[in-house]
């Protein structure tokens, strides 16, 4: 047992362990949302149009995750523009956002030539080097999370069965849905020191996914979930540490086999549904009607 228990005991390690499991209950909160919602494109766009704020604060000096919520929320508020404005649908303005954030980004990157390490590490994470400042923002972001969650988990399912429901008993899906936004800007960009930008959608979407194999519920699923995260951040930091691949690239490729294997034995273990055998037919074939004078003497009753 020393291969699982001896990577854990340098505190590196015992600190992305911690981020990490932090961040998978954080996206398991929001990424349940997500998958109900079908905002998987809004969380993965999110994810790279964050890259030109990161960029900035990086070169600049101020806390990248400042960065990337002022870059995140710049993003929010172009998609909404677009929409109300500019007369586009919801998948359009994101994708144009998305592409121009990035550009942006990759520009200001390549107007720099000190600056490949660092965006290594924004584009991939680097769980290893996380600090306890980190941890802290991990930590407050997880807790916001839960109690967001909780206070709209009726507006939240109402407006995603039935919004003109919603509106008529007076839960304001049009605030839910900014409220929920504002959450996957939350998990995206507090997260992506563990994992990076491109690699965030796999951790809040993955487990998740593979909880919604066994579950029904937005809280079971909530707790399979983080469960789900917990496990794929532990597992990927031992593949990482035994193997000598990165950790956050490990950490997303677990979780998303984590999926496949999940639905597969969700397959495997479904009880077989058994159709009623059929009677065999009894009655003459329709092809040989009876004459009329059998029909009048089976209609008969029979003398004793």
């Amino acid at each position: 047992m020393t291969w699982l228990t001896d990577p854990f005991s340098v505190d590196f390690m015992l600190r992305a362990l911690a981020a990490g499991a932090t961040a998978a209950v954080l996206c398991a909160v929001v990424g349940t949302w997500v998958l109900v919602r079908g905002m998987a494109f809004l969380g993965e766009a999110l994810a790279h149009g964050m890259l030109p704020g990161v960029a900035v604060a990086t070169l600049t000096g101020i806390p990248a995750v400042l960065g990337a919520a002022v870059s995140a929320g710049v993003m929010v508020a172009g998609v909404q523009a677009l929409r109300r404005r500019g007369g586009l649908s919801y998948d359009t303005a994101i994708g144009l956002l998305f592409v121009g954030m990035l550009a942006l980004g990759v520009i200001i990157v390549s107007g720099s030539r000190s600056f490949a390490t660092d965006v290594t590490a924004i584009l991939f994470g680097d769980v290893l080097a996380v600090t306890t400042a980190d941890l802290g923002t991990l930590a407050v972001a997880a807790g916001v999370a839960l109690a967001v969650a909780a206070v709209f988990h009726r507006p939240f399912t109402a407006a995603a069965f039935d919004p003109r429901k919603a509106t008529t008993l007076g839960l304001r899906p049009r605030l839910a849905e900014v409220v929920l936004v504002a959450l996957v800007t939350l998990a995206v960009v507090a997260s992506y020191r563990a994992v990076g930008t491109l690699l965030v959608v796999g951790l809040l979407l993955a487990p998740a996914a593979a909880a919604r194999a066994w579950t029904r519920g937005a809280g079971a699923t909530m707790a399979l979930g983080a469960v789900f995260g917990v496990a794929a951040v532990t597992t990927g930091l031992l593949v990482s540490w035994h193997a000598g691949t990165a950790a956050g690239a490990s950490i997303a490729l677990v979780a998303i086999v984590a999926v496949v294997v999940s639905h597969g034995l969700r397959r495997a273990t479904r009880p077989l549904v058994h159709r009623p055998r059929k009677e065999p037919c009894t009655t003459s074939a329709p092809d040989q009607p009876r004459s009329p004078s059998r029909q009048r003497s089976a209609s008969l009753p029979h003398s004793s």
